[in-house]
């Protein structure tokens, strides 16, 4: 683990070392013990081709406005409005350059009452601070805003929120998009995340394009701490999209 425990934290405001120390922490897990990659990389080489998925395009009731769009999501007229819980709100900047989209809330998101909280938020934190992002500045959502009674997204519904979800990423426009979780990569690109994850997808919308990574929920990660690398590997993947 030498080469990165040997950072000098101790000028480092409060916030800033807890961002690196659970940035360490991520790396840790994720069997991260140097700098450098194993095998060489020949930067000269073109990257190949990006698979590209069309937005679906969005149901005329669905707002035109990431405002509106916020707040009828969690309102009356959504699709889950009648399932049991409360609805749980995306949060971070509207202009955020990287979104992250989950499937549901987990049970510990409803009591919270936010996104990816409990132990997979504590995981998701570290997560992004390994990359050096937090929560303040991704744009955070679920493609069901409350939490199914099976704890699943509903397969006869996966096609309608996903719809929802296409048109909430359009609104937002990121850069880039990480999406954690099988049912979320169903929803969203019409792909198993075993499928997609590996390599970018691109996302076509009316503002541009965004380029799109899959990769596992943190609940999975802490299940199988085994698929961390694996996972690692994805958050890179991500944050060298602009490359």
């Amino acid at each position: 683990m030498g080469a990165y425990r040997n950072i000098d934290t101790a000028q480092a405001e409060p916030a800033d070392r807890a961002m690196i120390a659970n940035a360490i922490a991520w790396w840790a897990d994720a069997g991260v013990d140097v700098l450098v990659e194993d095998a060489p990389r020949d930067w000269l080489v073109a990257p190949a081709p990006a698979p590209v998925v069309e937005a679906a395009p969005a149901a005329d009731s669905l707002p035109a406005t990431l405002e509106a769009f916020l707040g009828w999501r969690t309102g009356a007229s959504a699709p889950e409005a009648a399932w049991s819980g409360v609805s749980l709100a995306a949060t971070g900047p509207a202009d955020a350059k990287v979104m992250v989209l989950i499937d549901c809330p987990d049970r510990d998101d409803g009591n919270a009452g936010a996104l990816l909280a409990g132990e997979p938020g504590k995981l998701f934190d570290r997560m992004l601070a390994a990359i050096g992002l937090s929560r303040d500045t991704v744009h955070i959502a679920a493609v069901c805003a409350r939490r199914p009674a099976a704890g699943r997204m509903p397969r006869d519904i996966e096609a309608k929120l996903g719809e929802i979800a296409r048109h909430h990423i359009e609104l937002v426009a990121p850069e880039r998009l990480l999406l954690l979780g099988d049912a979320t990569s169903r929803a969203v690109l019409a792909m198993e995340r075993i499928d997609a994850r590996g390599s970018l997808q691109a996302f076509n919308h009316k503002s541009g394009h965004t380029k799109v990574v899959a990769s596992a929920h943190p609940r999975m990660l802490i299940e199988r701490p085994a698929m961390k690398a694996e996972s690692w590997r994805d958050l890179q993947l991500l944050m060298g999209a602009d490359q």
